[in-house]
């Protein structure tokens, strides 16, 4: 299954609605999810310095639209998720120069951070690959020999621009002028700033300009292949414009650090193709059951290396006679403070700090909630605490505190629910009828939460997706406020009481289920808090307030888990919020 999971809504009542179940859905997104598959990468983080919060977003996203496509499969069998380090190209080599370290001793320890990084984050890959791998070096060159048999490889002199930095070669209308340090004018990329110089040698060229017509088709036929929608038309933008042959070696007296062209070791394989192959390197390529996972591939992606992954990749599998990954993902940047994350600025981020100063899933959830894929998102410090005082350790929190307190459920129990109180027909009257009409309202949201979050995962808006948990958050917490379960102290109350705290209890049940793929740790506290198993917690699984129409609930009556502390302390403890608080 490529898409991750929209979910099937099943309905059974006399009166034609019923308690909600959510399923998984096929690779179509509808029916059994069966034996359907699913793949998703991250880009291979380049190890010519150490990881930032670009590079652990990247993984998060990832790490998401992957759980979350769990949640609704069971068994791992049918997904994969893989990412890694791109550890080859002309950088590696100047940069290991300047390090005083062989470009080997380079890769192995800027690669070691980037997996304790993600080991820390939480990030549950299934693959770890790294370029400089034996497995990888037979995978690209078997490529390389496809492309070669099948006529679209050739040798000639190539000359233009070319970006150390982006490693990639540029046209004119890529390169543009601006000041240097010394005060003169220097060619820079347009796209990226980065310093270009005039390059000029024999190497091998790929039919590139052969591909307009195929990749103009697969887009057409696949309008979701790249998402956000805005840089889907960024790419038919480029295809209107010129498409030059692709260089695709650099000379081996240039560049040392790379595979080598199979036959000719004058050749080393451009770095970009080399890099791009390891998405069939993690599947077993060129072994033949690669095919049981290729196309259904999403790769996670920053703008970027857009014309890499959209325009390049695609043209290179259809000349190897593969089909095009069956997703594109795009997120944009993180600046800091609005300005771009920069070494010379002194404003780069390190992530581990951050995991340690906000907790791993604080900081899980800021940068999925924060982070907006069509346009570049700010990070500063008082935003982080901001975001998760408010809606993890207040609102969520604060809910789940006021749901489970010994004062207003003295027996630690899910409690019943009173059909006469909260009638599954609004509108009705009688002696026992305290629902209100907001109470259908949050009823009707949180019912429905589930379906609209996996569309939003399947938009890769999951943002979009945390926005609307937080919402239903808060409209429980009107619910709360609105009928003080606190006062509800006499005899008569009692059945309202249970109502109340059943609802409430029910809604956490869905919210915490639907962070499991941001917040996995706090969702897991949240769900053993309220008494729900580990067999308990899928999307199969979920079955919103059943008791509310007409069916038995396998909660009510339980005991409710251990407390074990606040779900999420506050990490604002200044003297005037605890004046605040303590007024309040």
């Amino acid at each position: 299954m490529l898409r991750p999971c929209a979910l099937r809504v099943l309905a059974r009542s006399r009166a034609g609605r019923g308690c909600r179940r959510y399923g998984s859905c096929s690779a179509s997104g509808r029916g059994d999810a069966g034996e359907a598959r699913a793949y998703f990468t991250t880009p291979i983080f380049y190890v010519n310095a150490a990881p930032h919060i670009g590079h652990l977003y990247s993984a998060l996203l990832a790490d998401a639209l992957c759980r979350h496509r769990r949640l609704g499969v069971p068994g791992s069998a049918s997904t994969r998720f893989s990412t890694g380090t791109d550890e080859h190209g002309l950088k590696i080599q100047q940069a290991a120069a300047a390090a005083g370290l062989s470009p080997t001793e380079l890769c192995d320890r800027v690669s070691a951070q980037f997996r304790q990084l993600f080991r820390e984050a939480g990030i549950a890959s299934t693959d770890f690959i790294r370029t400089t791998e034996a497995r990888h070096r037979v995978a690209v060159q078997h490529f390389w020999g496809v492309l070669e048999a099948r006529g679209l490889l050739y040798k000639g002199l190539y000359e233009g621009w070319y970006c150390a930095s982006d490693e990639c070669f540029l046209p004119e209308a890529k390169v543009t002028r601006q000041v240097g340090p010394s005060g003169d004018l220097c060619p820079v990329s347009l796209e990226s700033g980065h310093p270009v110089s005039w390059t000029k040698e024999e190497n091998y060229i790929f039919r590139l300009s052969q591909f307009r017509e195929p990749l103009l088709r697969w887009l057409g036929n696949n309008p979701q292949a790249i998402t956000p929608e805005p840089f889907h038309q960024t790419v038919l933008q480029w295809l209107q414009e010129e498409l030059p042959d692709l260089s695709v070696s650099r000379r081996s007296s240039h560049l040392h650090w790379g595979i080598p062209v199979p036959g000719d070791d004058s050749q080393t394989i451009y770095v970009w193709l080399d890099a791009l192959v390891n998405y069939l390197t993690v599947v077993g390529y060129p072994d033949a059951d690669f095919q049981s996972w290729w196309p259904a591939t999403s790769h996670i992606i920053g703008k970027d290396i857009l014309k890499f992954h959209a325009i390049y990749w695609p043209a290179l599998l259809l000349g190897a006679g593969l089909r095009p990954p069956h997703r594109i993902y795009v997120h944009s940047h993180w600046t800091v403070s609005g300005q771009k994350m920069s070494k010379s600025l002194g404003n780069v981020v390190d992530p581990r700090t951050c995991l340690d100063r906000y907790t791993v899933d604080g900081f899980r959830y800021f940068l999925l909630r924060q982070g907006v894929p069509n346009w570049d998102c700010d990070y500063y410090d008082e935003k982080v605490v901001k975001l998760l005082d408010s809606e993890l350790a207040d609102a969520l929190g604060g809910l789940l505190n006021r749901c489970t307190a010994y004062r207003i459920n003295p027996s630690g129990t899910y409690p019943s629910f009173c059909a006469a109180c909260f009638p599954s027909e609004p509108g009705l009257t009688g002696p026992s009828v305290r629902a209100q009409a907001e109470d259908y309202a949050l009823v009707s949201a949180v019912a429905t939460l589930p379906k609209q979050v996996a569309d939003y995962y399947d938009d890769f808006q999951i943002y979009k997706a945390l926005e609307a948990v937080s919402s239903c958050v808060r409209q429980t917490n009107g619910f709360i406020q609105r009928h003080t379960p606190w006062k509800l102290t006499s005899p008569a109350d009692a059945l309202w009481l249970g109502t109340v705290l059943h609802v409430a209890l029910e809604c956490l049940r869905v919210f915490g289920t639907l962070l499991q793929p941001v917040t996995p740790n706090l969702a897991d506290k949240l769900l053993s808090r309220l008494g729900v198993s580990a067999t308990e917690r899928s999307l199969r699984e979920l079955y919103f307030l059943p008791r509310f129409y007409g069916h038995p609930c396998p909660f009510e009556g339980r005991k409710l888990g251990p407390d074990t502390g606040l779900l999420f302390p506050r990490l604002d403890q200044s003297r005037t919020w605890l004046v605040k608080a303590h007024k309040t």
